[in-house]
């Protein structure tokens, strides 16, 4: 099972990709599309457009690896954004396990004159 840690890179390409795409296909977009080089040392993710279906692009020493996953009833919480994101490898769980990172809202901040 993929669990990444927090000192991995992680890049989220944000707009729909079609999951026919495969290692070749992937890996253009994130040098062209994302201007990052596919052979670095993060995982690059990516969504399709039904926000069902996830891949996950990385390079290990003398090769590709594709993670591929599939939801059965539900969907992925996808960013709005138009630009790559940035994440962290405990923000990629949450993500893979179905938290919403992009909406999330913390509690009020309290404002208050004194403490007695």
């Amino acid at each position: 099972m993929l669990r990444p840690s927090n000192e991995v890179q992680v890049f989220l390409y944000v707009q729909p990709v079609d999951m026919r795409k495969s290692i070749d296909g992937l890996s253009a977009l994130v040098e062209q599309e994302m201007a990052l080089s596919p052979s670095m040392a993060a995982l690059f993710v990516f969504c399709n457009r039904g926000r069902d279906k996830i891949k996950l692009l990385c390079w290990e020493r003398n090769g590709f690896i594709v993670w591929y996953k599939r939801l059965e009833k539900q969907r992925f919480r996808w960013p709005s954004s138009h630009e790559t994101l940035s994440l962290t490898g405990q923000e990629l769980n949450w993500l893979l396990d179905g938290f919403d990172l992009f909406n999330n809202q913390p509690h009020s901040r309290v404002y208050f004159e004194s403490v007695t």
